[in-house]
């Protein structure tokens, strides 16, 4: 078995593999871009894999139509909004530039070059999601033989847009009793205080119903999360990550929850609703869930004083436990961060004296000696 290189255009290149047997003569043509080097390399890995018996042939399958029939693939196995996003991501933005282009005829380049068109109108970050969502659309052709390796795997992180690491905004303690304090008469107060004082997050909130609280023990459970699709439906899944976790409650939020566990039982009473363990702990005045993206808009109103989010709240609640000195694998579990690593990575930045608490720590010991 062996193969040439033919140059069709400057850059562009074709590479003819000998694959007949039995006397008769059979080739298959690839097609190539780059340098001649890169065409004698990729040459040389081709027949390598027609001789160990990994070679995939070329295929006419375009990569708009192979989106459509791994998106299909992939749909029962992921939630409905991630599906949603994978689809805006393949088939909005990447298939205009890549869609006609055959699957086994993709080059690293191909990609590479995609992504430097689309940073032109997309932020650094969206075309980041979708190299995160064309990796494992790749990946699976792989698997299933459709090409012989994954293109996108072959990009550096120099190959992508690069994208800046913005540490999180909080606020401190002082603000957010302020914060509190003013919400307190409103029906925006229950899901500030889940997402400042547990750190719940946005969908975790919406979908809290008053069976996974305990307020007898000072505990709630998060076993599910709310996702609103962009066709406006609901729908409840896992909690993030698929992994429940429960969460110890301060007095204060112990307190309010009976507060609006009797006050939300009156209002719906009087609607001739009764309340029990199902229903959801922050609703629509007439008892219905609140949509998530609802209750975004509506706290970012509230909130746009002080700059923050109902999400940044979240990161507030991290921020005040660990300036408590409260261990980072207590604000990973509150947090439900799937490790220790995505913690320390988005808030260590909130850890400046760390590094030095440490060394004082060791003088304190060697001291004692």
């Amino acid at each position: 078995m062996k193969g040439s290189i033919k140059e069709r255009s400057p850059g562009n290149w074709a590479i003819i593999l000998d694959v007949g047997g039995n006397g008769r003569r059979k080739q298959k043509w690839h097609s190539f871009r780059g340098t001649k080097r890169q065409a004698q390399v990729e040459c040389a890995r081709l027949v390598s894999e027609l001789q160990n018996g990994s070679y995939t042939a070329p295929n006419k399958l375009t990569m708009v139509h192979y989106f459509e029939k791994w998106l299909t693939h992939v749909k029962p196995n992921v939630s409905a909004r991630t599906h949603e996003r994978y689809s805006q991501l393949l088939m909005h933005n990447l298939a205009p530039l890549l869609g006609g282009k055959l699957l086994s005829k993709l080059q690293p380049i191909d990609i590479s070059e995609a992504y430097a068109e689309l940073v032109k109108a997309l932020s650094p970050r969206t075309v980041d999601h979708c190299h995160r969502a064309l990796y494992p659309a790749l990946r699976q052709a792989e698997r299933w033989k459709l090409i012989s390796r994954n293109p996108a795997a072959l990009l550096e992180k120099r190959d992508r847009p690069r994208v800046e690491k913005k540490p999180v905004t909080v606020i401190d303690a002082p603000t957010t009793a302020t914060i509190l304090d003013l919400a307190r008469e409103r029906r925006l107060f229950i899901p500030i205080l889940l997402a400042s004082l547990c750190g719940l997050r946005r969908g975790e909130v919406t979908a809290l119903r008053w069976s996974a609280v305990d307020l007898e023990r000072s505990q709630l459970a998060v076993v599910a999360s709310t996702e609103q699709c962009d066709n406006g439906s609901i729908r409840e899944k896992d909690s993030k990550s698929g992994r429940s976790r429960t969460i110890a409650l301060p007095a204060m939020v112990v307190m309010e929850l009976r507060r609006w566990q009797t006050q939300q039982s009156e209002e719906l009473l009087r609607l001739g609703i009764r309340t029990g363990d199902n229903t959801h702990v922050v609703t629509r005045p007439d008892g219905d869930p609140i949509k998530p993206r609802k209750l975004t808009l509506a706290v970012s109103d509230f909130l746009e004083p002080w700059g923050v989010t109902l999400h940044k709240l979240r990161h507030t609640h991290a921020s005040l436990l660990l300036a408590s000195g409260t261990h980072p694998k207590i604000v990973q579990e509150r947090l439900g961060h799937s490790s220790i690593s995505i913690t320390l990575d988005v808030y260590s930045h909130l850890m400046p004296n760390m590094q030095g608490d440490a060394a004082a720590s060791l003088d304190k010991m060697l001291a004692k000696r």
